[in-house]
């Protein structure tokens, strides 16, 4: 299989955060020799994160073999997702915001069994696929802040916030929070919703022009979430899971960490 050189749309904090991170590892296991450099091995994992480059054309490209490839992924994951921000470290940064943006995002996976029901839990019926649910916070400007962990794609978001206590954590912390209709009961910011029908002529009565105006600067609020999700899929691996589910809350883990590396 023919190589070629190619560029990582990747920052340089990313790349000297895993192999610090690599290097570590490596010292603290006591490795004498491998293959590939710490640096090196960094780019490789960067590749197929990023680019979602298959373990078959890493090993091509580095004249290695594919299961020496899996275990430097893999390692590398093990390594990013324990330094990965608790949601207790993140509410000492978001305290000094002026609101943060709470929004739940489907992460594709690969249909878990056929037949056996198993992949029910992991069937959203808003997106019509399967998936896993990862809860999002981000500033106003929408950089990326903290992401949760990964739940069936079949969770309400609401569901999922309680779950990972973000409810609680971010009401403790006191600041204003913007999210969808979603998160309606949590006590958060969140657009006005229609009227019920009417029960006369069975139309859903309109919204004032004070409200429509409301939700407008609401959108404009929220909107920037949504950067802070596209920051998450930019990284190939995410975009489709074609790991086993279990394993998504570690890519997840990982991508957070390298989004954050400054």
């Amino acid at each position: 299989m023919p190589s070629y050189p190619a560029g990582l749309s990747v920052s340089n904090h990313a790349l000297i955060t895993l192999s610090d991170a690599l290097r570590s590892r490596r010292a603290k296991v006591g490795t004498r020799w491998r293959r590939l450099s710490a640096g090196d091995q960094a780019v490789l994992v960067l590749a197929h994160l990023r680019k979602g480059d298959t373990y078959a054309e890493l090993a091509a490209g580095y004249g290695i073999g594919t299961t020496t490839v899996f275990r430097y992924i893999t390692e590398a994951i093990e390594v990013l997702a324990a330094l990965a921000p608790t949601l207790a470290t993140a509410m000492a940064v978001i305290k000094a915001k002026a609101f943060v943006i709470l929004d739940g995002t489907l992460l594709r996976i690969d249909r878990v069994g056929m037949g056996s029901g198993r992949d029910r839990p992991y069937y959203s019926g808003k997106h019509k696929c399967h998936g896993v649910n990862v809860q999002v916070i981000s500033d106003p400007a929408g950089r990326l802040v903290w992401a949760s962990a990964a739940l069936p794609g079949a969770r309400h978001d609401m569901g999922a916030a309680r779950e990972h206590g973000i409810l609680d954590a971010l009401q403790a912390a006191q600041v204003k929070v913007i999210a969808d209709n979603g998160y309606r009961g949590s006590g958060f910011e969140v657009p006005q919703r229609r009227r019920p029908k009417d029960p006369e002529t069975g139309e859903r009565r309109k919204l004032s022009r004070n409200q429509r105006d409301v939700n407008s600067a609401h959108a404009r609020q929220r909107g920037p979430g949504e950067r802070a999700n596209a920051v998450l899929k930019a990284w190939r691996v995410l975009r489709k899971i074609r790991c086993c589910p279990r394993r998504a809350t570690d890519l997840v883990k990982t991508v957070l960490v390298l989004s954050l590396a400054r």
